[in-house]
Order: structure tokens, then sequence, then C-alpha cells
């Protein structure tokens, strides 16, 4: 009966990180088809699911936790939940800002033709997803896997961030459309330290090693 609930925890957490990768998907798609329609989707009904979610899977751990009062494994497991459960809401959060700063920049010309942002959603997106499964399977080496990519996001940040001050020093009619690119590489940046968190907990949870603060050390030293 235990391991049936946590099975039916497990598929609801899976189903909230499609929702949460859907949205970052749908915000980014707003923002380089300059659509509003996915943007306002975000926004008005998708934050609304999210926040949804997340008390419906909070309840079902603390009522599986009062029930059953489950111990080791089982209840590593579901605290993991609990912690991936607020991950997630903070990542729709990032993924609600990045919609707004698109809804904002698509009723203005162009700054710059987007080429960092796609890749960084891109990257986040699927540390995201790799994270959530690194958990379901247990997989500590792609658990590894996703804490290393993490550097290559922040590496896409920094680069956005030092095109877009060149852009406003050298034109202040444009500052506000780059604040709004380097709010949305910002956020970006966010949700793939969250994914890297999820990660890092994982392989706590499996292996009992603590890496926080590590990746950017390289591998050898991650998993030494």
């Amino acid at each position: 009966m235990l391991e049936e609930k946590i099975t039916n925890i497990k598929r609801n957490l899976i189903e909230y990180a499609g929702l949460v990768e859907n949205m970052i998907d749908k915000a980014l798609q707003g923002l380089l088809e300059r659509e509003l329609q996915p943007l306002n989707e975000v926004i008005e009904k998708d934050e609304v699911r999210s926040n949804k979610f997340e008390l419906e899977i909070d309840e079902m751990c603390l009522a599986t936790i009062a029930q059953f009062q489950p111990k080791a494994r089982d209840l590593r497991t579901i605290l993991m939940v609990l912690r991936i459960n607020n991950d997630l809401e903070r990542i729709a959060d990032h993924a609600v800002n990045i919609a707004e700063s698109s809804a904002f920049l698509i009723e203005r010309p162009v700054l710059k033709p987007l080429i960092d942002i796609p890749r960084m959603s891109q990257i986040s997106v699927r540390m995201l997803k790799d994270s959530i499964n690194a958990f379901i399977n247990e997989d500590v080496e792609l658990a590894y896997d996703v804490c290393m990519r993490d550097s290559g996001v922040d590496n896409l940040r920094d680069q956005i961030l030092r095109e877009l001050i060149m852009f406003m020093s050298s034109s202040p009619t444009t500052i506000e459309r780059a604040f709004q690119l380097i709010r949305i590489s910002s956020n970006l940046e966010r949700i793939a330290d969250l994914s890297t968190n999820i990660s890092e907990d994982i392989i706590f949870m499996v292996q009992g090693k603590v890496v926080k603060h590590y990746a950017e050390e390289g591998s050898d030293r991650i998993k030494e």
C-alpha cells in the first residue's frame, strides 16, 4: 500500500515537471515567434495550475507520512519529493518572469537577433528533464552530468550580459529592452541552478555525498 502511494506521488511529480517544462518552452516560443497567446497562457493559466500542483503534491506527501510513518528509504524518497516540489514551484515562477519580460519585448522593435537565449533555454529545460529522470531512476551518473552542465549556462548568461551592456552604453534607448533580455537570461540561469540543486540532492540521497559548489571544479573532483 505504501509503495503504491509513493508510486502515485512520483507520477504526480512527473506530471508537474512536464507542466513546468512546457511553461518554459511557451515563454520562449512567445518571445521568438513574437506571439502573445502562449505568454498569456503561462501568466494567466499555467501559473494557477502550477500552484495547484504544488499544494496537491505537498498534501499527498504529508498525508502519506502521517498514515504510514515510513522509515529509511521510503521516508527519504518522500522528503526528496517535497524538496523537488518546492524547486519546481520556484522554476514555474521563473517561467512566468520570462513570459512577462517576453510580453514587454514583443511589443517593441527587436533589439538584436536572439542566439544565446534560445541556447540557454534548451540547456536549462534539458537539465530539468534529466534531473527529474535521475530522481525517478536514482541515476547518479545522470545527476552528476546535470551538475556539470550548469557552468555552461553561467557562461552564456555572462556573455549575454557583456553584450547587452555594450548596447546600453552605446545607446540609452536600448536600456529597457536590454534589461528585459538580461532578466530573461538571469531567470534561465536560476532554472539551471535549481535543476542542479535537485541533482545534488539526488547524489546525496543515493550516495551520501555532499557535492554542492563543486561543479565548476570538474567531474573528477565531484566523483572522487
